[in-house]
């Protein structure tokens, strides 16, 4: 082995020499500081979660504690976070080769408790405006654009063959916080844990008490010892560095577009999925208890996710994501049959059945076309810079970077999912009284989206 393999010596946070793709180097050294910054990531990323998508736990007990909105406010407040989410994701996504992987995980974790903090007041002061309630649900969507970042982060530490499984650990695990805050907020806001700070709670008709402002405050505390983990035990690696104008010039990839499409179809769906099912049912089934089982479809479909990048890495990330809309398609068809009609009949079993399989897939598509994303971006730019004469290092380098960026802006485009799906089932609602107008929509872009991947990618790939 050449000299140039030999591991150097990290330089405190910051590692100057990175050669994940070099089998010594990964076996020697690489290994074990990727795989520690997984592990912090992924935490810093599931609490992401769990701040993005608070309000489709807290929106559903608005009313219950004194306030006083509409079905439609109610969607609006749960489907809002999941703009300012997809928009920053886009500035997001170029931020780790600016500032590096460990200094912007610190400080986006760090800046989530501004939101948590304030929605905690805010619910409990009945005189507390709509508007200021849209101005947190916006904040809210800071925690959002974190995966943009996360994902481009962790996608520099591991080599190609290894980035599919990676990416689906910390996206999967991450995505697993909106099942961990609608099964966490419902205790939480169940028991007096911060009366200390002012969470006096409110009476119910039956007596109990509400405490609505833990399900805001309960993530304070673990968001402060991870801002503190990843400022401390993360790294910058100096190989990754990259100006905003050297990043730029992905977004010119027309395969960039068309794989923001296939994620808006599988991500955009897990998200607002998540964001819209618990408000969603609660119309078409107001007798169940949708909060003891909202958890369910957002845990299956983060499961599913980070299993997702090593069944992908096996068969292909295009037989995957192809077989995935397929499926995705014949049980959002199903979803027809479940639903109550005039106010009357419906099936909650199999409608929440029918969810659990569309959050399983979803999940599932979300790892698979991320693999793809960086299959594809990884073999353009290393074969654009060949041509034109450069070195394997600088291909490998400019792959990376390539790779990131792309990760990082089509997870902007898959996040306004968030937002479409729940502000469809509202408008849907409000115009018809059912969802499935919302649905027939959602069933049409699954199929386009079988055909777009047999066309483009099934047909040039043997897997």
């Amino acid at each position: 082995m050449s000299q140039s393999t030999v591991p150097e010596k990290e330089n405190g946070s910051v590692i100057t020499d990175w050669r994940p793709e070099d089998p010594a180097f990964w076996q020697q050294q690489g290994h074990a500081i990727a795989s520690r910054n997984l592990w912090i990531s992924v935490p810093c990323l599931l609490l992401a979660f769990c701040v993005w998508m608070l309000f489709s736990a807290v929106a559903v007990n608005l009313n219950k504690v004194g306030f006083h909105f509409t079905t439609d406010q109610l969607f609006m407040l749960t489907a809002l976070p999941s703009v300012s989410g997809a928009l920053l994701r886009v500035p997001y996504s170029f931020m780790v080769p600016v500032f590096g992987g460990r200094r912007w995980t610190a400080f986006s974790t760090g800046i989530m408790i501004i939101p948590c903090v304030w929605l905690g007041f805010a619910v409990q002061d009945t005189a507390t405006p709509f508007s200021t309630f849209i101005i947190i649900a916006l904040l809210c969507g800071f925690a959002g654009a974190n995966f943009a970042s996360s994902m481009a982060n962790i996608s520099f530490f591991f080599p190609k063959q290894k980035q599919g499984g990676a990416l689906g650990i910390n996206g999967g695990l991450g995505n697993m916080g909106v099942s961990v805050m609608q099964l966490v907020a419902p205790l939480a806001i169940s028991m007096s844990i911060f009366a200390v700070f002012g969470g006096t709670g409110v009476e119910q008709a039956d007596g109990s008490k509400l405490f609505l402002e833990n399900a805001a405050w309960i993530w304070v505390p673990f968001l402060v010892v991870f801002t503190l983990a990843a400022w401390f035990g993360m790294n910058d690696l100096s190989t990754s560095k990259a100006s905003l104008r050297e990043q730029l010039p992905v977004l010119k990839r027309g395969h960039l577009w068309i794989m923001a499409v296939l994620y808006l179809a599988t991500f955009g769906s897990f998200i607002g999925f998540s964001a819209g099912f618990a408000m969603l049912s609660k119309t078409q089934f107001p007798d169940v208890q949708i909060l003891h089982y909202a958890f369910f479809g957002p845990f299956i479909g983060a499961l599913a996710r980070s299993l997702g990048g090593a069944i992908s890495d096996r068969l292909g990330g295009t037989r995957v994501t192809l077989v995935n809309f397929v499926v995705m398609a014949i049980f959002c068809a199903l979803l027809f049959l479940t639903l109550p009609s005039g106010g009357t009949g419906g099936n909650f079993t199999a409608f929440f059945g029918v969810f659990m399989v569309l959050f399983l897939t979803a999940g599932l598509g979300s790892a698979s076309t991320f693999q793809m994303i960086s299959l594809i971006f990884r073999k353009l730019t290393m074969d654009r810079v060949k041509a034109q004469g450069g070195s394997e290092e600088r291909a490998m380098r400019e792959a990376a970077t390539d790779t990131a960026a792309a990760l990082g802006f089509i997870s902007a485009i898959g996040a306004i999912g968030g937002f479409f799906i729940p502000k469809a089932f509202g408008i849907s609602l409000d115009l018809t009284g059912s969802p499935a107008g919302a649905m027939k929509v959602f069933l049409v872009f699954y199929i386009a989206c079988v055909f777009i991947t047999w066309v483009v990618y099934g047909r040039k790939t043997k897997k």
